[in-house]
Parts: C-alpha cells; structure tokens; sequence
C-alpha cells in the first residue's frame, strides 16, 4: 500500500532546511506523496527511513532499465491504465526475432528501419535471439545480433546456453528471457551474476505469480514478465489482467514491464503481426517482438506509439526551421505553416505531392493548430516576419514569393509591410487544394 503524505511526514526528520526545496518537511511529504518529489532528496533521512519509504513510493509497475550505454531504455513505471488519466512513463519498445539460420539477413533487414518523425529517433530497438537447440549456431547468432549495436533479448532455457550467450554480450545488458517454474532458481542465479533482467514466463497466470514471488524472494526484482504465446487470446488477456493486478490491485509481484512475442502469436504472418503490435502498444506491452520490420509495418506503428507515448497535454511540435521539399533550393517559392506535427505533416504531405519544389519555413506557434496559434498570438505577421529576420531566410533562400495559409489570410496586408520586397500569397484553405494550385502557380 502506497504511503500518504502524513505517513511520509512521520518519518522524515522535524528539521526546516533549504535542502528539500520546502519550507517546511510537511510540505515535502506531502510533495513526495503526491510524486512531485523523491525522497532521496531530503539530505536528513536516515537509512532505514529510506528504504522503508523508498519502496513504499514507488511506482505500482517498477522502473526496470535494459541496454548498455547509448542503448540503454527505460521499461515500465506506469501509475495508471489509461493515458488520459496521466501521461504514460515509458514507451514500449519494438524488437525483431533472429535465429541461427537467418541471422546475418534479419539483421541487415532491421537496420533499414531508420529515420527521425518529430525529433524522435524511430529505428528497431531490440534483437531477440531464440535458441533452437544448436549451441555453437546460437552463440553464433548471439555474435552476429551484436554487431547491430541494439539491446539484445536472449530467449533461452538451457542453463549452460544462457551462460555462454552472456559471457559474450552480458556487458550490454541484455534480458536474459529464461526463467519458468522449472528452472527459476538457476536462472535468476545467472541474472544477477551478469546484472541482466530476468524474463519470467509461466504455464498460467497462477504459475506466473508464483514464480515471480520465489524469484523475488531470492532477492531478484530486475524482472520483465513474459506473457506467453498459447494464443492471442490468451496472450492479451495476461497483459491486461497482470497491469490491472499491479496498478489496481496493487499487487507488486505483477508490477513489472510485459515482454510480447508477436512473432510467436502470429508465426508467418507479418500483417496479423502488425495488427497485434499495434493492440499491444495500447495494451500493454513494455517489449513486442516481431518476426521481421519493413517502413510499411514501422511507419503506422512508430506514429501510433508516440502518439500513445505523448504527454496529451503537450502537443506535438517539429522543430522550427526549413525544410526543403521536392528537391528544393535557394531559388524555389517558400511557404509557411504551424510547427502542430499533425498540421505540418498534412501539409508537407500535399506539398510534395505537388511535385513542385516548396521550401517549407517553420516558426515557433506554440504547438497548436493555424487558427488556435492566430487567436492566441502565436501566429501572426509579426512573427513570421521575426522568424524569417532571426534565422537570416533571405541570406539563405533568393526566391521572395511566400505562401500563407488561407485560414489566415487576413495577415496578407500587414506582412507585406513587415517584409518589404516579399509577395505574398494566399493559399486555398484546405491542405488538399495545394497540389492544384502549386501547379497552376504563376510567379
């Protein structure tokens, strides 16, 4: 049961310090309970007293970190089922399964999943490497799955195997997907030797639990639960039922990130995959493994992860600047919109199906869509004017044609005046009419 503020308050040190950031240590309980602040920065705790509050205020869905260096993520720490509620903690993770046979192929194929939406890096995160029942094969694949340079997820049984794969990639930090009802103990023996995470999977949600429990009670909570792969019925079920159980129930043996095989729930069927890679994103899974990846299965899931993985009371921006569409150079027509990601990515989309080379200048409106950004100020001929003098855009780009949303066209007069020299032009209303009238464009 998580502590409240008064509980915190009783055992923090009667003391008024600048240290805490409060004036007060009632103040600062009561910010530590509300998760504002974290205990540890109260300099007067003693030990005990943080231990004991230390675990008392943690997430419902412990934080579990995976991955070496550059590579290292974030899994897990959630505090609530819907994101509406309040903003998800850390976004699940996409992987690809590789074994022995195919190894060097899959590999190369994952890495063409590469590309920035929204200063967000999207690319596959994870390898997970299956053992087959070949040793020298899989330690070979183990070999090939590092030289991709991504976190590696090793789903394996045998004991000796284990050990052997993390002789060669235990410095990376992989998840040792491993340990069941049978083999627990030697497993989590090999986790915490190596300073891995642990995957725990289970014949049944009662099995499940019960083994986390033991495995907890050897002192190992560095864990991802493994759903399984019966069906997807069942698969689904598990996941939604163990998150319940965590934030609802507050059942802490179920409080740790959930480990999806996609590729297993749906063998040789990519689109299926897709499908339950989208369901698991929402539903909940930390880690979601697919056979393979291609832009057509990437593009959709890694807009709908970071549209789920969003703060819904931050909008999504792109950075302000230019950007060349079609080819674009000094000398092609300029144009301008929000920096909203939606508005722009509907625009930039009619723009380059134009055909027609537009050099697209982004200014700073606050996230928010054209009208918004003009009611509240954000959006004016005062700053796009600004944008345009700041960034030096016509020491950059000779062309001085500017195309401004229709919406707006009530800026028309007032920007002439603010950019002398520039014509600018109005532009249909609606997105979809730009393609026709780039073309029919005369300058």
């Amino acid at each position: 049961m998580a502590l409240k503020g008064l509980d915190i308050f009783k055992l923090t040190p009667k003391t008024n310090c600048k240290d805490c950031g409060n004036p007060t240590c009632m103040a600062f309980a009561m910010k530590v309970a509300q998760g504002a602040a974290t205990i540890d920065k109260c300099p007067h705790m003693s030990a005990e007293s943080l231990k004991v509050l230390g675990e008392a205020t943690e997430p419902p869905m412990k934080n579990i970190k995976i991955g070496a260096g550059g590579e290292e993520h974030s899994l897990g720490g959630e505090t609530v089922l819907f994101r509406h509620d309040k903003t998800f903690v850390s976004r699940c993770l996409y992987g690809v399964n590789v074994r022995a046979d195919s190894a060097g192929k899959d590999i190369a194929e994952l890495k063409k999943i590469d590309y920035e939406r929204i200063s967000e890096h999207m690319y596959v995160e994870l390898v997970n490497v299956e053992y087959s029942g070949d040793k020298d094969a899989y330690l070979g694949a183990v070999k090939k799955a590092l030289e991709a340079g991504r976190t590696l997820i090793l789903e394996v049984k045998d004991a000796a195997v284990a050990q052997a794969a993390l002789e060669l990639a235990g410095d990376k930090k992989p998840v040792l997907n491993a340990a069941d009802e049978s083999n627990y103990k030697d497993m989590s023996e090999l986790a915490v030797k190596y300073g891995v995470t642990l995957g725990v999977s289970g014949k049944d949600l009662n099995s499940l639990h019960d083994t986390i429990a033991a495995i907890e009670g050897l002192g190992n909570r560095n864990l991802v639960i493994d759903v399984g792969s019966a069906s997807i019925k069942d698969a689904f079920a598990r996941a939604v039922q163990i998150r319940r159980a965590a934030l609802k129930d507050e059942d802490r043996s179920f409080g740790y990130p959930s480990l999806i095989n996609a590729a297993k729930l749906a063998p040789k069927n990519p689109d299926l995959q897709t499908a339950l890679a989208a369901l698991f994103t929402v539903k909940y899974g930390s880690i979601i493994i697919m056979e393979s990846m291609n832009y057509a299965q990437a593009l959709p899931l890694y807009g709908l992860r970071q549209n789920i993985y969003t703060d819904p009371q931050k909008p999504m921006k792109v950075e302000p600047g230019i950007y060349p569409l079609n080819g674009a150079d000094e000398n092609a027509v300029c144009a301008t919109t929000v920096d909203f990601a939606l508005t722009y990515f509907i625009v930039s989309g009619e723009l380059e199906r134009s055909g027609v080379p537009v050099n697209l200048l982004i200014s700073d409106a606050g996230g928010y869509s054209v009208l918004t950004a003009w009611a509240a100020g954000k959006l004016s001929a005062s700053s796009i004017a600004r944008f345009i003098k700041e960034n030096n855009i016509e020491s950059k780009i000779k062309n001085r044609n500017l195309i401004i949303p229709g919406k707006v066209a009530v800026l028309k007069g007032e920007l002439e005046e603010n950019l002398p020299g520039w014509k600018i032009i109005v532009a249909p209303n609606e997105a979809v009419g730009a393609v026709k009238f780039l073309k029919e464009l005369v300058l």
